[in-house]
């Protein structure tokens, strides 16, 4: 299968090269739409989905719901990964995170990882609803691919496959709070959420590989502001309260799962990955540890990009395939 990750096209200045984003999305024959939805704290969260552009008349090969990672958002640098996903054939959806991109929210703070999973389970709930008859897969990205094992932990046999890369299942030694605040953290949390607890390395240094990729996320229309770093201290145990969840019941995880991760993630230990392997219960599961690679994927030289990404997509054609054969079988007995 030939495969071009758009990535190929971002340069300094721009994810989208020389054009501008609807240009963008009309050269690679991607249908976009962006919306709010209100969640149940009657706040407004941004969502996006792309397709491909005759999907009018060609359905779909599967449906792909996508979670960013924390400092992130769903469009800019993230939004290549969907694009690269609908140009293969399928429906992307993401949402911005509360206090991320353009939805509301203080931007750094998680105050509970509860309503970051109520919001993402809302909307892909409500896509899901629209095209019950496609293959469904959660794909997350560092906390987007925490979030995502917890809502299949949730959604038991209403996914179809994970796709996890560089995911929240343990973080560095590097990434936890020094002493003494590692002992403080709880009450500091309680009564001091917005302090910033440092840490031995910093998430902006060390999540992106490439320099020109590190200064080209910081001119996204919303930058992650350098107020996300350090973290907040409720942000922090949110994180380890989150990652201890995922620990205890990963081994409950059935679905089809796939697991890329870093040799060189200096945030989310790729050993954890490593262990979700060996603990979840799934019969068809793999993982790729990539040696020298760092955090993010999108943060790689171009050509690792290209290689994760056709791992990605081909591990997707098997599994929408075999997903659709067994919801036919069903039907029809």
């Amino acid at each position: 299968m030939a495969f071009f990750h758009p990535i190929h096209e971002a340069n300094k200045n721009s994810p989208y090269g020389d054009l501008r984003r609807e240009e963008f999305h009309k050269k690679h024959q991607i249908l976009h739409k962006e919306s709010f939805m209100i969640n149940n704290n009657n706040m407004k969260i941004f969502t996006q989905s792309w397709q491909p552009a005759d999907s009018t008349s060609k359905v779909p090969k599967g449906l792909v719901a996508m979670i960013h990672p924390y400092c992130s958002e769903s469009s800019w640098l993230f939004e290549l990964n969907a694009v690269a996903i609908a140009k293969a054939g399928y429906f992307v959806c993401a949402l911005d995170l509360q206090g991320h991109g353009y939805s509301d929210g203080s931007p750094g703070i998680i105050s509970d990882f509860e309503v970051l999973v109520s919001d993402s389970t809302q909307y892909f709930d409500s896509v899901r609803k629209e095209h019950p008859k496609l293959p469904a897969f959660l794909y997350g990205e560092s906390m987007g691919g925490g979030l995502s094992i917890i809502i299949c932990l949730r959604q038991k046999n209403e996914w179809d496959g994970l796709i996890l890369c560089g995911s929240l299942c343990g973080v560095s030694e590097n990434m936890m709070p020094l002493w003494p605040m590692d002992k403080l953290l709880p009450l500091t949390a309680f009564f001091a959420p917005s302090k910033r607890i440092n840490s031995t390395k910093l998430l902006a240094t060390e999540a992106v590989k490439e320099e020109w990729k590190k200064k080209l996320a910081m001119k996204s229309p919303n930058p992650p502001t350098s107020a996300m770093i350090p973290l907040p201290a409720i942000t922090t145990q949110q994180t380890l309260q989150g990652m201890a969840y995922i620990q205890t019941r990963c081994r409950e995880l059935e679905l089809p799962l796939l697991i890329l991760h870093g040799g060189d993630d200096k945030i989310c230990d790729p050993q954890s990955a490593k262990f979700l392997l060996e603990s979840a219960a799934s019969q068809d599961k793999s993982l790729k540890i990539f040696p020298g690679m760092w955090h993010r994927l999108v943060g790689e030289p171009n050509e690792t990009i290209e290689l994760v990404f056709e791992i990605i997509i081909s591990w997707i054609e098997v599994r929408a395939k075999m997903a659709k054969m067994t919801h036919y079988m069903r039907s029809s007995l």
